[in-house]
């Protein structure tokens, strides 16, 4: 008797494995297909002029008429911020709890985009998505309306924890809600993927309230203004700064754009409890006395272009220090960002400014669970398999590591990478080895047009400078007329390196004149002739190895 053929369930991670940020997991049985997040993280220091990055969609694009949704998780950039550049390839439906779809309305109108695919949903009552059906169920982070999305299909639930800590004082009092994770538990989940952000450090994530009493400490001992730079995301930590302010009867200023669009909408949508008078425009704090000042403000991370990085350069058109001010850098360096907000605290010190960080004092908790909180989440969903997502390959190690200790199968856990397909039975799990996935980079208004070829240049150009090479050519006679003529920017300083700028001319001289004798007038040959040549030579002579162009033009 012929082996009944067994349909699989497809799980495609095409971010978030092997990195922090830019997560968003493909979930595929038969011609459906839903998505969980679409996120977007920061360039890294080769990425050289890059905005941002975003997931490779291009197995999607291949398969749009399967798509029947993106379901969101919570509301932070790194599961939201690549939305707006996928809903111009890809017109899907987007599901998300109600402040996480108030922040992408903002987001999809500053793209020109229609807000027609945005639906809110409510927790604990499931949709219907093709072959799917998919619940959200409310867990605490550092941002409201957070969830844990559990999809149930036709092989078995797929239980998503998000971006998630075990807080049992959380700031809007809205707790995690144990008693539907276990009762989704209780009747099985074929495979969790957890959140494994924080699984390298021990113990319990603190709660968020212990930020707010050092708030006040700090306020209370401050002299005069106050500057607090945080993620304009972190909506919890926004609410306690406003608290702390009107403790002491202070006014609040809001510095850069994300962190007024957040507390535009979480204020419309009734996330932060504000009384009517404490907030006030920037333009309107020179009427105040610096004590009656608190500013908040992104730039917490040192982005350059950031608004606590243009205070602390002296750059911000509305703000200048005062070395009676004092800044609380409530955050701790994303991994990657450690020297620049290493060097805007060193440039607010050298201004005489008092600087409160995460190693001086409790301003910051995370939002993500430690291995007590995971070893939580692991007993009350009970998985018969296991794929940590959300970190490093250190991260996603410890976590399988920490599921082992728990006394899952080995057998029952992998760890996968951006682009491999995970297949599942309601019996088995199996990594496929293949590739869907890369990063597409965010260069201005381009979108994927900058690659590998493009990020070589600008490393060489940043690197090892260019030299042009202009000659012109007569197109009769094919004689030099003009030129060469070398142009030199960030290789050397021409006026005083006049001699080997001549050298330079007589060896592309040398190249023209051999071509001339042996009849080679093809452009692409010459100008091959003339950067090989002129490289030899310059690395013999100084050991450098610039980008070279030639231009040769016939008139």
């Amino acid at each position: 008797m012929a082996k009944k053929n067994v349909e699989k369930l497809k799980v495609i991670p095409l971010g978030g494995l092997n990195e922090v940020g830019k997560n968003m997991t493909v979930i595929e049985y038969k011609d459906d297909i839903v998505i969980v997040d679409c996120g977007m993280t920061f360039p890294d220091e080769e990425m050289l002029g890059v905005d941002l990055v975003i997931p490779d969609i291009s197995y999607l694009e291949r398969n749009k008429e399967k798509i029947r949704a993106i379901v969101i998780t919570h509301g932070h950039e790194d599961h939201i911020g690549a939305i707006p550049y996928v809903l111009k390839k890809l017109d899907v439906p987007i599901y998300g709890t109600k402040l996480t779809i108030g922040l992408l309305e903002n987001k999809i109108l500053e793209h020109n985009l229609s807000l027609k695919s945005l639906h809110t949903v409510d927790y604990k009552k499931p949709i219907k998505l093709g072959a799917f059906e998919v619940e959200f169920i409310k867990v605490c982070h550092s941002i409201p309306d957070s969830a844990s999305i559990a999809i149930t299909t036709p092989v078995g639930v797929l239980f998503f924890t998000g971006d998630f800590k075990i807080d049992y004082t959380p700031i809007d009092n809205q707790k995690m809600d144990f008693g539907r994770i276990a009762a989704i538990g209780n009747k099985g989940v074929l495979a969790l993927f957890a959140d494994s952000t924080n699984v390298e450090r021990q113990g319990y994530t603190l709660s968020e309230k212990s930020v707010g009493k050092t708030f006040i400490n700090l306020f209370d001992d401050a002299p005069a203004r106050i500057i607090v730079a945080t993620f304009a995301s972190n909506v919890h930590r926004i609410q306690q700064v406003i608290y702390a302010a009107e403790h002491f009867n202070r006014k609040v200023a809001l510095s850069g754009r994300s962190m007024i669009n957040t507390v535009r909408v979480a204020k419309e949508l009734g996330y932060l409890n504000v009384k009517d008078d404490t907030l006030i425009d920037i333009n309107s704090i020179k009427k105040y006395k610096p004590s009656q000042i608190v500013l908040l403000t992104t730039g917490s991370q040192g982005e350059p272009m950031s608004a606590m990085t243009r205070m602390a350069n002296g750059t911000h058109k509305k703000v200048h220090l005062d070395p009676t001010d004092t800044v609380i850098l409530s955050a701790t360096p994303i991994p990657g960002n450690d020297n620049q907000v290493s060097s805007v605290i060193n440039k607010l010190m050298e201004m005489g400014v008092d600087v409160i960080y995460s190693s001086l004092a409790d301003v910051h908790v995370s939002g993500h669970a430690c291995q007590e909180e995971l070893k939580l989440m692991h007993s009350l969903v009970r998985p018969k398999f296991f794929v940590p997502i959300h970190g490093e390959m250190r991260h996603l190690k410890c976590h399988a590591n920490l599921a082992l200790q728990m006394g899952m199968n080995k057998k029952n856990i992998v760890i996968a990478d951006n682009g491999n397909t995970i297949e599942f039975t309601k019996r088995s799990i199996n990594l496929v080895e293949t590739k869907y996935a890369s990063n597409i980079l965010v260069d201005g208004l381009g979108i994927g047009d900058v690659g590998n070829v493009v990020l070589r240049d600008r490393r060489h150009l940043s690197e090892d400078g260019l030299i042009v090479v202009v000659i012109t050519l007569d197109s009769r006679n094919k004689e030099v007329i003009a030129g060469p003529d070398i142009i030199s920017r960030g290789f050397v300083y021409v006026k005083e390196n006049n001699d080997l700028m001549e050298q330079c001319k007589i060896v592309v001289e040398q190249v023209l004149e051999k071509s001339h004798d042996k009849n080679i007038y093809d452009w692409s040959t010459m100008k091959h002739n003339i950067r090989e040549t002129l490289k030899k030579f310059l690395y013999q002579e100084i050991k450098r190895n610039p980008m070279i162009l030639p231009v040769i033009m016939e008139v």
